[in-house]
């Protein structure tokens, strides 16, 4: 792939203006970072939710200094259309990256680049790249900052007076993880330095900015200097420099302190020390809640760590320069005290809903009782006959780039996978008619998609996938291979609302088999899908287990998590005994999802694959909607 020299466009959702901001919040929170790199790489679309397009007018400085043109969504490529925005697309490619998180992680990325110098943009993606990295259907942190926040700020800013006046729920939840401990890699090395600090009363050293810093950086630092030991860190860490080191060595009852009686660190930033992207994506939101609230006349005193952050963000060189560009007024907040706890206790509490789950998870006992449990009201594991147990794939007479075996995999890894492959191609050749769309849902490298779109040339393929590097390996292997019925989407699954006929998955891992399930039963698609990963499942937002109503009758939350992780106890390595009890707790936990499938009038069959050791997670659906 070729992305560094060609062009690529960025497609922006515009519903409407409020204020100093382009709604949806994604399209500002897009426009802002791009304002905060100074990255002109990309050429930007706004795209109308309305049909007509020539009567809408976008002020110009809403987007600071970038050229946006205005499209209509009926122009936008073909592999952005099934894709919530917003998106980038090489331009004439069939790659797109979809969402929020997955955008904005790559603006970061090809400014640095495009620059190498812009450390301090690279830094944006926090400790090993990972910031916002986990797709918000896992991440609970994720889910706040991309979809909560940005939604519940929405609301707020269109509700009427009289139903605006509670802080929201994603609002509190923010305030109440502001205020949990901060933890950083190698922050034992900064608790030391903080305590030595605070014995000898030594005040923090304004960092020393490279030769790499521009001028204006400088100024910005020396004139706001950091009032803390931590501050100074961060603005190390954001400047790409060595963290300051104590002016004195560590005296020996400094060394020899506890871990556990050395102070905590103050939370900073959104993901605790540093500064990161999670803070870009959450200014434009927070920023429209502080003004609203402070037209309707709000106390803030509830909110004292979110006024806190919004006061240090605005500290960090080039924010405020972004924020001009793009006509944010930031606020100056006063210093707020927190509220007496008795004052906070009704104000700020969580909804149930946005609540980690505390259940505990460590269960005592097997999974026995609960088996018996449900034999006893006549449930019990049960395989469909394979469709075509003796189905193959011609392997030797195909090209490489189609095999599995490409890249690092052994032989043996190799054979199994071939094996798998075979059985949920079969299916779906069984399945399929000419003209066709089959999304391949989690690809990963595209072993299940490659040879579909391969094997299959009438129909068209899609490509999902949250990794940019398993997506990227599928794409050079299609290229290879001259593939033109074939795309590639890098996006959480919730960012994909195509219309599709097929829908497949090989080891969707925990929940993501459901996702997928939930895909295929809304665009009323076929699915073949091989779950995984059983041990993952637990309850989300979006899904609660049991999953049938006729579970639900019988089993609790518990006691189906109990079948959940003894599903995964089928590894070769085990007794045979231990393995047969996994195979079974794997058939009522795939016996769960059919029935729930069948609620919504399919016809679901739950099948072993064929070889059974192709695979220790060898179970398959193969649904069909009536």
């Amino acid at each position: 792939m070729k992305d560094n020299v060609a062009e690529e466009h960025l497609y922006l959702a515009f519903s409407h203006q409020y204020r100093d901001s382009i709604f949806p919040l994604h399209t500002s929170i897009s426009l802002f970072l791009l304002s905060y790199c100074d990255c002109k790489l990309f050429k930007v679309f706004l795209v109308p939710t309305g049909e007509d397009v020539g009567d809408q007018c976008v002020t110009k400085s809403l987007a600071g200094d970038l050229e946006v043109h205005l499209i209509s969504r009926c122009q936008l490529p073909v592999v952005v259309q099934s894709c919530t925005l917003p998106a980038v697309v090489v331009k004439d490619d069939k790659f797109c990256r979809a969402g929020l998180s997955v955008v904005l992680r790559h603006i970061i990325q090809k400014t640095f680049e495009a620059d190498p110098s812009k450390k301090d943009v690279l830094e944006l993606l926090g400790f090993k790249k990972t910031c916002l990295k986990a797709c918000a259907e896992v991440s609970q942190w994720t889910r706040l900052c991309e979809i909560s926040i940005p939604l519940a700020v929405e609301r707020f800013l269109t509700a009427s007076p009289e139903h605006s006046q509670a802080i929201p729920p994603d609002i509190l939840l923010l305030e109440r993880k502001l205020g949990e401990p901060v933890r950083v890699h190698n922050d034992d090395k900064i608790r030391r330095q903080k305590l030595q600090q605070q014995k000898a009363g030594a005040k923090t050293a304004v960092p020393v900015l490279g030769e790499e810093a521009s001028e204006e950086l400088k100024a910005e630092v020396h004139e706001h200097p950091p009032s803390s030991l931590e501050l100074s860190v961060a603005f190390s860490k954001l400047l790409a420099q060595e963290a300051p080191e104590a002016i004195n060595r560590e005296a020996t009852h400094i060394r020899r302190t506890k871990t556990s009686d050395l102070p905590l660190l103050d939370h900073i930033f959104a993901e605790g020390l540093y500064f990161t992207v999670a803070d870009l994506v959450l200014l434009p939101c927070i920023h429209q809640f502080l003004v609203s609230s402070k037209k309707q006349g709000k106390n803030l005193v509830n909110l004292p760590l979110i006024s806190s952050w919004y006061r240090r963000v605005q500290e960090v060189p080039g924010v405020k320069k972004a924020a001009g560009k793009c006509n944010m007024e930031l606020l100056q907040l006063p210093e707020l005290v927190s509220a007496p706890e008795e004052q906070l206790q009704d104000s700020t509490s969580v909804p149930e809903e946005l609540e980690e789950d505390n259940e505990d998870n460590h269960f005592i006992g097997g999974p026995r009782p609960t088996m018996t449990k449900l034999m006893e009201n006549g449930i019990e594991a049960k395989f469909s006959p394979h469709p075509c147990p003796s189905w193959t794939l011609d392997w030797t007479s195909l090209p490489s780039a189609v095999s599995p075996g490409e890249g690092k995999m052994s032989r043996d890894r190799a054979l199994r996978k071939q094996q798998q492959l075979n059985n949920l191609v079969a299916a779906v050749t069984k399945l399929a008619k000419s003209g066709d769309l089959i999304v391949d849902f989690c690809s990963g490298g595209g072993h299940v998609g490659i040879v579909l779109a391969y094997m299959m040339p009438s129909c068209q393929v899609i490509l999902i996938e949250n990794k940019e590097l398993s997506l990227i390996r599928a794409k050079d292997r299609s290229d290879e291979l001259g593939l033109n019925n074939i795309w590639f989407i890098q996006a959480n699954l919730d960012y994909f609302n195509g219309s599709f006929n097929i829908g497949v998955a090989l080891h969707a891992c925990g929940v993501a088999t459901d996702m997928v399930m939930e895909h295929c039963l809304r665009a009323r698609a076929a699915f073949v899908i091989s779950p995984c990963c059983y041990g993952f499942i637990q309850n989300t937002v979006k899904f609660k287990y049991p999953r049938s109503h006729q579970f639900k009758e019988i089993l609790s939350y518990k006691e189906h998590m109990i079948l959940c992780r003894f599903a995964d106890q089928t590894a070769v390595q085990l007794p045979p005994e231990r393995r047969l009890i996994g195979k079974q707790c794997m058939g009522l936990v795939d016996l769960d999802r059919a029935w729930a499938a069948e609620e919504h009038n399919y016809s679901v069959q739950v099948i072993s694959m064929e070889p059974e050791s192709c695979s220790p997670k060898n179970n398959m659906f193969v649904g069909i909607p009536a």
